[in-house]
Parts: C-alpha cells; structure tokens; sequence
C-alpha cells in the first residue's frame, strides 16, 4: 500500500493535518474511530467519501511514521 497515493497534508486545510486526499477527513479521526472500536465497516457507512484503500493507505501512513520518528512515549504508557 502506498500511502502517498491517498493521504497529504495542506497548510490551508485542517490546519495542516494529515487527512483523506479530496476530503476533510483527517487520519487523527479514523484513527480515533477505530480506537473507539468501530469497524472498517462503521466507518465506510458513516463517511461515504472513505473508503476501505483509504483505511488502509491511513494505517500505512502512522505505522511509517512511527518506524521513523524517534520518541519517548513514557509519559502516555505505564512501566
């Protein structure tokens, strides 16, 4: 999956924010619906703009960032 076919990020829109290529859907918000245990499907019927490549190509998108980025997530998880 190539992420970059479907997600970008513009000053202009969502100040910023990583979303859906076309919409005003950001990753941040799929991301905190499948936290809050939606399903793929929940979400395809509550935004008809996303699709499931979508979903998919935003999963992509964090688990890159997360293997590149360096941080200490020790303040957010327990020891």
């Amino acid at each position: 999956m190539n992420w970059k076919d479907r997600i970008v990020a513009t000053p202009d829109t969502l100040v910023g924010k990583p979303r859906i290529k076309g919409t005003r859907i950001s990753v941040e918000l799929l991301l905190d619906r499948l936290a809050d245990g939606w399903s793929r499907e929940d979400i395809l019927e509550s935004y008809p703009n996303v699709t499931s490549e979508d979903i998919q190509a935003a999963l992509a998108f964090v688990a890159e960032i997360y293997r590149e980025e360096h941080f200490v997530a020790s303040g957010k998880v327990g020891a």
